[in-house]
């Protein structure tokens, strides 16, 4: 994570999707706290579930006692989320490209293209194991 920024909230879950209402209240609850704006709630809202369903299946690949952490850090300009998974880690650099034409049609794939659309900016450290994902605060 980039520096100067202050943990304001913090969330360990097993890696289960019933577990996922639970990233979605503490959403709801960093949105409000930070005043984001309610158009731009849904970017955040997406992209963090998504990363947090990534670190489910494809981190922990659903072992239910590994926990999907998620930290939450605020600064002046921007906040950020991190999610960390307990799994192997992956090849951040090299994703295939959703849009490509032999890619549309396939189900999956998609999840990192729509956390680097709708974030500011998106990090992976940790070998692929961590992601931190920034918002502006508009």
């Amino acid at each position: 994570m980039k520096e100067g920024y202050v943990l304001v909230n913090e969330l360990s879950i097993p890696s289960s999707f019933s577990s996922i209402n639970q990233v979605e209240l503490l959403i709801d609850e960093v949105c409000e706290k930070l005043q984001v704006k309610e158009d731009y709630y849904g970017n955040v809202l997406i992209a963090v579930t998504e990363a947090v369903n990534n670190a489910i299946i494809h981190g922990n690949k659903m072992k239910s006692e590994l926990t999907v952490d998620v930290h939450v850090s605020d600064k002046e300009t921007d906040f950020c989320f991190k999610v960390k998974d307990g799994g192997d880690g992956f090849d951040y650099k090299n994703l295939p490209d959703p849009t490509a034409p032999e890619n549309l049609e396939k189900e999956n794939g998609r999840g990192i293209y729509l956390m680097r659309s709708l974030a500011e900016s998106v990090e992976f450290t940790d070998s692929g194991r961590s992601v931190s994902i920034y918002f502006s605060k508009k």
